[in-house]
């Protein structure tokens, strides 16, 4: 069976979400309310950030010298990148964050031959326009990284998913591996989910190294 690994990206190959860095910073109103929603399942992810980036009224180029400055990438992510390639897995970021910081992070790196399935973003006066579009090429403003995972099962993959929030819970019960870490890991023992807990990403390396793949 041939092996995808989907990778979460804020809190996962960052240290930190770069999406709350970005709305701490630039945020015109209570974002964090919002957050609050969310978390209590009030409102979805895609609602979440669709109207806390529309109180973000920077341009594009202020908040891409901010992230160059802020996002930190933890240990070991070449080393995972390397090691997916060794094997011939295929490796592929689906993340709700923004692709305009993703894509700009992962250059400042070196790395601009993997695939990023993240929210599309348009500036303009009335903040920034955040769009989920699925694998169906339709709008959603929820289980976005859900569907992707449903799509590689059904093209056949073995998926092993590493994640820390709690947007990667649904989706990485989906999966056959999960790595986890934050509240996805919380998640996973309070309900006696099977995973491999990580710090860097050097430790899922290691994890990989131990699956009957």
């Amino acid at each position: 069976m041939k092996t995808l690994f989907q990778c979460d990206f804020d809190g996962t190959i960052t240290q930190e979400d770069v999406s709350f860095l970005i709305l701490d910073a630039f945020a015109n109103g209570n974002w964090r309310q919002l957050l609050t929603q969310y978390r209590e399942g009030k409102i979805s992810v895609g609602l979440f950030n669709t109207k806390a980036f529309a109180m973000v009224k920077a341009d594009k180029p202020t908040l891409l010298q901010f992230v160059k400055s802020k996002a930190k990438i933890r240990a070991g992510f070449h080393q995972l990148l390397a090691y997916c390639h060794r094997k011939g897995f295929k490796f592929v970021i689906v993340s709700n964050g923004l692709d305009f910081y993703i894509e700009t992070i992962l250059r400042d790196i070196g790395i601009d031959n993997i695939k990023v399935f993240a929210a599309q973003t348009r500036f303009g006066p009335d903040g920034i326009d955040v769009r989920y579009i699925g694998p169906e090429g339709n709008q959603l403003m929820d289980s976005f990284k859900e569907a992707h995972v449903s799509l590689f099962r059904e093209r056949g993959y073995r998926v092993i998913y590493a994640g820390n929030g709690i947007s990667d819970i649904s989706p990485s019960r989906q999966a056959h591996h999960i790595f986890a870490t934050g509240e996805l890991l919380t998640y996973c023992k309070e309900m006696n989910l099977n995973c491999m807990p990580f710090i860097d990403l050097n430790d899922i390396v290691e994890g990989l190294e131990s699956l009957p793949l």
